[in-house]
């Protein structure tokens, strides 16, 4: 079977949705598929990473500048850098005469419009969405957010059209599967000593740094060792990196890791953007302070919290919030437990199988 893939990374959009659908395409391969991504030329594009990971990757023209300050903006259309219509049309002249079985879609700013001009070359379509706010023209549709259900896509989608809804359907690695027993048994005795932060691929806000200055200012968290991760795409990386060699606490910065399952097994308590990663991190119940970076991000933090999984502490208090969150940890280990094992409840891993099979089973 062949699959297409249309997804974009950028400095403002972030690395999260290539990322989840090399994840998926990964899985796909193992079952024999071949798999080719079309991604567009923005500031911060993934197209080195994607050949790295032995996929064909197929750039698209850059199209306009999209200022970094729409990171928080609703305005997706603008993310895309052209008209829906002219990216349909450059994405079908780039895959030539090429017939394949799946298009997987996963961008904010294409919908039905585009997804109509790809049914001439393509058997089946798969939408990716977290935000149910546009119709899709699509046979499957996948939004693996926590509380979503088929109902939130309601006269967006056709009627024959399956959603697969919830964290049961994250895209995850196998490498978290694979280690969630080790992590889950030793949250059972677990004291805060490891603090990973983990604030996205791109964090183009510098949230890291804003986040090390808040640990900094409280003498009572400075036994506490920190690993930073950062992607390869960061702004700021540099500066944190100065940064951390200037701190009261010891402090590693990470870059372009292989092992983030690893990290988090290890680390105690994490911070993090509340992205994609969030499921990474309930997978192993790994208990998390959540901030939110982009408004589409809130939906997620505020269900994980409502779930007794997550904290959700706000950039403009975030030296308040995060003492006090910490504290609260460092006073009642408990706390621990109790988050992790509500993180766990999330996500089992195994999303991505799921979502494979159903694709490779196709209708």
């Amino acid at each position: 079977m062949k699959f297409a893939f249309r997804a974009d990374a950028s400095v403002t959009i972030g690395t999260g949705h290539v990322m989840r659908c090399l994840t998926l395409a990964e899985r796909l391969r193992s079952f024999g598929a071949d798999c080719t991504f079309l991604t567009r030329e923005h500031e911060g594009h993934l197209h080195p990473h994607i050949e790295a990971r032995g996929f064909k990757s197929l750039l698209l023209a850059p199209g306009v500048a999209v200022n970094r300050s729409l990171t928080k903006s609703v305005d997706y259309r603008a993310w895309l850098g052209v008209e829906p219509l002219k990216d349909a049309m450059e994405t079908l002249t780039c895959i030539g005469d090429e017939y394949f079985d799946w298009m997987v879609v996963d961008h904010y700013g294409l919908d039905a419009v585009w997804e109509c001009a790809m049914r001439s070359r393509f058997r089946y379509l798969l939408a990716i969405d977290d935000l149910a706010n546009r119709p899709h023209a699509v046979d499957l549709l996948l939004d693996q957010n926590l509380g979503k259900t088929p109902m939130a896509y309601n006269g967006l989608v056709p009627s024959t059209c399956i959603c697969m809804t919830g964290p049961q359907f994250a895209l995850l690695r196998p490498e978290f599967a694979a280690v969630r027993e080790k992590s889950l048994a030793r949250r059972k005795l677990s004291t805060v000593r490891r603090l990973l932060i983990t604030m996205g691929g791109v964090d183009a806000e510098n949230a890291t740094g804003a986040i090390l200055d808040a640990l900094a200012l409280f003498e009572k968290f400075f036994e506490l060792h920190v690993t930073v991760v950062l992607g390869p795409s960061a702004p700021w990386r540099n500066q944190v990196i100065e940064q951390a060699r200037t701190l009261p606490f010891p402090a590693e910065v990470l870059v372009s890791v292989k092992h983030m399952a690893e990290l988090m097994c290890e680390a105690d308590v994490a911070i993090g953007a509340a992205g994609s990663t969030s499921w990474e991190r309930c997978c192993l119940g790994l208990p998390s302070v959540q901030l939110v970076l982009a408004d589409n991000q809130r939906p997620i933090a505020e269900a994980l919290s409502a779930a007794g999984a997550a904290c959700l502490v706000e950039m403009n208090t975030l030296s308040t919030d995060l003492y006090r969150i910490l504290d609260q940890i460092f006073n009642d280990n408990s706390l621990l437990y109790i988050m992790s094992e509500a993180a766990a409840k999330v996500t089992d891993g195994f999303g991505a199988e799921r979502v494979a099979r159903q694709l490779v089973r196709g209708f």
